[in-house]
């Protein structure tokens, strides 16, 4: 299970696992709890680098980011410090 700590949004942290490059167990910690797991269960089996593309630049509102897009990031770190 790898976490990130988000920066910017409601959600605190992100968990999920990834394996064979597909994502899997995507859990955010607070934020919007319906909202999240649907993005979770959307998410769910897909691969990687489809993610990172689909919600790198997703904004919430007049913030520079959202849960989506810190998804997005700490996939990106995930890719940086783990190789998939």
């Amino acid at each position: 299970m790898y976490k990130y700590k988000t920066k910017g949004t409601c959600s605190r942290e992100i968990e999920f696992d990834v394996k064979d490059n597909k994502l899997t167990g995507v859990n955010f910690i607070n934020g919007c709890n319906g909202n999240l797991k649907g993005i979770g269960v959307l998410v769910e089996g897909m691969d990687v680098d489809e993610v990172i593309n689909k919600l790198k630049d997703v904004k919430c509102g007049e913030k520079s980011t959202s849960c989506p897009a810190q998804l997005a990031s700490a996939l990106k770190e995930y890719k940086e410090n783990i190789k998939c």
